[in-house]
């Protein structure tokens, strides 16, 4: 038979899934995948019940609700002060995955290239394959995440379309800082090219750190696409509610694309996010004050137990390097092997890069429950007691 697309066949199952598997066929508590395991604020889901109740649900305008359009635009102007006209500058999606997808497909061309930042959300590569895309990897290492100034300089040429930047950075749980993003900026502007921002952890920052959107910098309003969630933001990642902001000459492309590929995203559950996005500070201050805990929780535990854990200035994710442990094995095999033998459950950070990656570190969630943290850590503390019993 003829052959089907060569970016997406083959292509293997998503590492979140795989491991996702391996831990309910374990009974592994599951630190992998990367969701909270409690629902976001009541009220905010009691709105979304409510309007599903009251209607209409049928389909809502293409752009989305108005008053998220609108909650979207208050939101960037409350934030960060982004003054944003709600009726051509915002588009509500399913998800910030779908934003990508549409972004990619309407603004990239056959033989673009975009430059990209390693490690990667797994979505990342074959979006930009798949639409002709040329990608061009600039890395960032554990454990200190260092952008080389000059590499990425080296990956602008007259051919760059675009930069992908995810910020906060998955699974990496960096923050870029601003010396960093104005590099970046620079480099789009004197290359003309688009920047293509993923911000869904932006209220997600840790210990003071400050999350700048690219868009508030010289030069980049016209040229950058935003991208929030819902689903980070309220801790309701089933939801799947993205929104985009744009200058209109950049939306209208994105909008058609998103046209063409789920069209809507269900109005009560729109109408919810809008509500969500007016809550007060304080909502804002505890959401990011809560998830430190965690992670001050888990990254304490882990490294207790000898494990080498890696700064986290933001995200869901604290990554620790397996080498200190001295278990012989690459970071995909260690995985395997806490799963089926300790019954904990992390991602190889491997699998955020295209080839050639650091082999010793893993990837925690820690947007858990405090009790389920601590049964993790008293699991892994029993499983490398063990192994070094074993050893000796």
């Amino acid at each position: 038979m003829k052959p089907t697309n060569p970016v997406y066949t083959g292509l293997p199952t998503t590492i979140f899934e795989v491991m996702s598997r391996l831990a309910i066929e374990h009974g592994s508590i599951n630190l992998g995948q990367g969701f909270p395991d409690v629902d976001g604020p009541e009220d905010v889901r009691r709105m979304a019940a409510e309007a599903l109740i009251a209607g209409p649900n049928q389909y809502p305008p293409m752009m989305g609700v108005p008053a998220l359009r609108q909650a979207v635009a208050a939101a960037n102007k409350r934030f960060y002060d982004l003054d944003v006209d709600w009726k051509t500058e915002v588009l509500v999606t399913s998800g910030a995955t779908e934003a990508l997808a549409d972004i990619i497909t309407s603004l990239i061309e056959p033989g673009d290239e975009i430059v990209l930042i390693e490690p990667l959300y797994d979505c990342y590569l074959p979006l930009v394959r798949r639409a002709g895309g040329i990608a061009k990897l600039v890395r960032v290492t554990p454990p200190h995440w260092k952008l080389d100034a000059d590499e990425l300089a080296a990956a602008f040429s007259d051919k760059t379309k675009a930069v992908l930047l995810n910020n906060p950075m998955n699974p990496a749980a960096k923050v870029f800082t601003r010396e960093e993003l104005g590099l970046i900026a620079e480099l789009c502007v004197r290359f003309d090219a688009y920047a293509i921002c993923d911000e869904v952890y932006e209220h997600i920052i840790f210990d003071d750190r400050e999350h700048i959107p690219l868009m508030t910098l010289p030069g980049m309003r016209e040229r950058t696409v935003r991208i929030g969630s819902a689903g980070k933001t309220f801790s309701l990642t089933g939801w799947k509610v993205g929104y985009v902001t744009a200058t209109p000459r950049l939306l209208d492309p994105i909008a058609k694309a998103h046209q063409f590929t789920t069209f809507t995203t269900p109005a009560a559950l729109q109408t919810a996010v809008a509500y969500g996005l007016a809550k007060e500070d304080a909502y804002y201050a505890g959401l990011a004050g809560d998830l430190a805990k965690k992670r001050d929780r888990l990254a304490s535990g882990l490294a207790r137990l000898g494990f080498g854990v890696v700064p986290c200035d933001g995200t869901y994710f604290v990554t620790a390097d397996i080498a200190p442990l001295g278990l012989a094995a690459s970071d995909v095999e260690v995985c395997q092997r806490m799963t089926v033998e300790a019954g904990v459950t992390a991602v190889p950070v491997s699998a955020f890069y295209d080839g050639n990656a650091p082999s010793t570190f893993v990837r925690f969630c820690f947007s858990k429950q405090d009790s389920i943290l601590d049964s993790a850590l008293e699991r892994l503390a029993t499983w490398i007691e063990k192994r070094v019993k074993a050893v000796a």
